[in-house]
């Protein structure tokens, strides 16, 4: 990977996103030596330019910042530092820099289980029970399917939210695989609901229809 120190000084900006939330906890400085530290130690490494020396995160507080690995921007001086945070990284106690919760977005592991489905689609290991899903074919996925949405259904109109989102749950997951057996992704049904948010999307449809285009 190429870095141009040399444009700053010897300095390039470090931002440093958590590697699972995707948030943005700090703004550091590194230098060339800092970054062969980090990437040696996986243990994020700054040049601090108060003290003039080299500051590993977390040396002092032990609130370190694991390395998951680094990225550089289209003009190879700026560095997108991804990391797994050992707790707060401010120094003020918060868990950014800019007083913000490092909470993830529960949405987001969807694409994490969508991920690990597709492995498993991939590799299709004995005893796992998405992989004898795959293995039953395709009706017995879509059977599944219907099984929990009609659990789901039970629950909304005679059970607790509890059970609802338990068996709502259970939908989702078995949607997923139906979904991964087709060649498809969450993902795909998410730009669906997206394009459908659009004020004109039924308008266009409309249009799509009449005009004979509509798959």
């Amino acid at each position: 990977m190429k870095i141009d120190f040399d444009k700053c000084g010897g300095l390039v900006p470090a931002i440093i996103q958590d590697a699972k939330t995707k948030n943005v906890l700090m703004l550091g400085y590194m230098n060339k030596e800092a970054y062969d530290k980090t990437v040696k130690t996986k243990k994020v490494t700054f040049w601090s330019r108060s003290r003039n020396c080299l500051w590993t995160k977390g040396e002092t507080s032990g609130n370190f910042l694991n390395l998951v690995d680094i990225k550089t921007d289209c003009d190879n001086d700026t560095l997108l530092v991804r990391a797994t945070p050992d707790g707060p990284t401010c120094h003020k106690g918060t868990d950014t820099c800019w007083g913000e919760d490092n909470e993830q977005n529960p949405l987001l592991f969807l694409t994490e289980l969508q991920d690990f489905i597709n492995r498993r689609h991939e590799e299709m290991p004995e005893g796992s029970y998405t992989t004898s899903l795959f293995k039953d074919g395709i009706n017995r996925m879509a059977q599944k399917v219907g099984e929990e949405a009609l659990e789901a259904v039970i629950e909304a109109t005679n059970g607790s939210n509890e059970k609802l989102v338990y068996e709502v749950s259970d939908m989702m997951y078995h949607l997923i695989v139906l979904l991964t057996s087709k060649g498809l992704r969450i993902e795909d049904v998410a730009a669906e609901l997206a394009k459908r948010h659009d004020p004109n999307w039924d308008k266009k449809r409309r249009a799509a229809k009449a005009a004979g285009t509509m798959e």
